[in-house]
């Protein structure tokens, strides 16, 4: 699914509706007593570094969001079935936090108790003024310190609606995201036609989070992996690592406002051309990976290329269809001073992987607990990432292009580096957010014609690859 901001994904006028959780069950909710199973340690850091950062005086809006048409004319009745049906169907959905003094603990919905509100909120015959009030309206119902913590609207026209979803990133991940569409167009096709559909249940991401916890505890501060995120962390000047190129940032300073860049990398034939070179060192998101460290090295003279890689935790079948935060981070380093073309530098990437990937199981949030030192979050991202998806396989996303269908992306403050490569049935796509900075800007740019440049060298067998 293409990634991207609200700004981008092709909202066209129409009459808005939006539905949130009812009043009556809002109210239920707050009287319902304490869920025995607590935060998964990504949510527990997630909202504690939004009200650290909110305490500071700012306010980061962090939702994650999706954006799909629905062709033809809409039964807004149906698509509210559809909308309610899915939303009791994922219980981190219905499941919120509420503060005990410097405590967070969980409550959950029954499935029958979650009922949907609509609203009728009237024409936008401008889209910009559209766009705008979405946004708007996402950050405040989809807020991190607050629950319900998630919002669904839909643009009605004659001849298609679009259906616009916002989360706080406390609920969802990018595969969640991008699951949502053919879902949701299935338990509507289901509903239109008056047929029963066959659903087998979904596990639920709050066990999900309560077992890895639980797994986590288990492991004190002698354990080998925490040693070795004590090491890689003291090698990064006792922080977790940014991307490695000049952002402009100004030491001790506020925190910047993000920019967003959004483009295709390059066309179908020459990703699979580079993912078959790839493919005997693991594929793609090594290939990418190497890639990486060539070119920061070009730019900056760097000898060593550290950063931490997402992985999804999704380790049994029984998680792939459940919506969730699924994700954990390895840290790597790749000495790429060392690295005397792209083939020594993709064995680098697939040995440092290979060895480290294990760490992604244990959260990144209870090894710095572990480590006792002040991680006091000031930016809602930890750190940079890399991040590579190859999305051809999820359900329906051979219609994404048709349906305008994209998952989206907040742009709104911090000093870190997001990218998120996609592999899509029409190529490589790069989306990433990062400080608005001259010198980011420029680097950034830089960076992504480079890893153009690269990728269709290796494709095209051409010369121009980097020693």
């Amino acid at each position: 699914m293409r990634m991207t901001d609200i700004q981008r994904c092709e909202i066209r006028p129409g009459r808005l509706v939006e539905w949130t959780l009812h009043p009556e069950a809002v109210e239920a909710a707050m009287s319902l007593p304490d869920d025995s199973r607590p935060l998964a340690y990504v949510q527990e850091s997630h909202v504690r570094t939004a009200r650290s950062v909110r305490e500071d005086g700012l306010f980061v809006p962090t939702w994650l969001g999706t954006a799909f048409d629905i062709p033809g004319q809409v039964d807004l009745d149906v698509l509210q079935e559809a909308l309610q049906a899915w939303t009791a169907r994922h219980e981190t959905l219905r499941s919120g936090f509420r503060w005990v003094g410097e405590e967070v603990r969980r409550f959950t919905l029954d499935t029958e108790a979650v009922v949907l509100h609509r609203a009728d909120i009237g024409e936008f015959p401008d889209a910009e003024a559209l766009t705008q009030h979405l946004e708007g309206r996402f950050d405040v119902a989809a807020d991190a310190l607050s629950w319900p913590n998630f919002i669904f609207t839909a643009v009605v026209r004659p001849d298609s609606t679009s259906v616009y979803m916002a989360f706080d990133h406390s609920n969802v991940d990018s595969y969640s995201i991008q699951r949502i569409t053919a879902e949701i167009h299935e338990l509507y096709a289901a509903g239109v036609e008056g047929r029963p559909l066959e659903t087998a249940p979904v596990a639920s991401y709050v066990d999900f989070g309560a077992t890895e916890r639980a797994n986590a505890d288990q492991i004190d501060d002698s354990h080998d992996i925490v040693a070795h995120w004590r090491k890689f962390i003291a090698q990064c000047d006792g922080k977790l690592p940014n991307f490695p190129v000049d952002l402009g940032l100004t030491p001790e300073g506020p925190l910047p406002t993000q920019k967003f860049m959004n483009e295709m990398i390059v066309n179908d034939a020459d990703a699979a051309a580079f993912e078959a070179h790839c493919r005997p060192y693991g594929g793609s998101l090594i290939g990418v990976l190497a890639a990486t460290g060539l070119i920061v090295r070009e730019m900056n003279g760097l000898d060593v290329y550290r950063t931490v890689v997402p992985f999804h935790t999704r380790a049994k079948s029984k998680w792939s269809d459940s919506v969730g935060w699924y994700v954990g981070g390895a840290p790597i380093e790749i000495p790429v001073a060392q690295a005397t073309d792209f083939e020594s530098a993709l064995e680098m990437v697939r040995d440092a992987l290979r060895k480290n990937r294990p760490l992604s199981r244990i959260p990144i949030a209870r090894v710095l607990r572990l480590l006792g030192s002040d991680f006091r979050p000031t930016s809602p991202d930890l750190y940079s990432i890399v991040s590579f998806v190859d999305a051809r396989g999820i359900l329906g996303s051979e219609r994404w292009h048709e349906l305008k269908a994209y998952g989206l992306i907040r742009v709104s403050y911090g000093d870190q580096v997001c990218a998120w490569i996609n592999r899509l049935h029409e190529g490589l796509q790069f989306a990433g957010r990062y400080p608005d900075t001259d010198a980011a800007y420029k680097n950034m740019h830089l960076y992504v014609e480079r890893l153009r440049e690269f990728i269709i060298s290796v494709a095209r067998n051409t010369s121009a690859v980097p020693a």
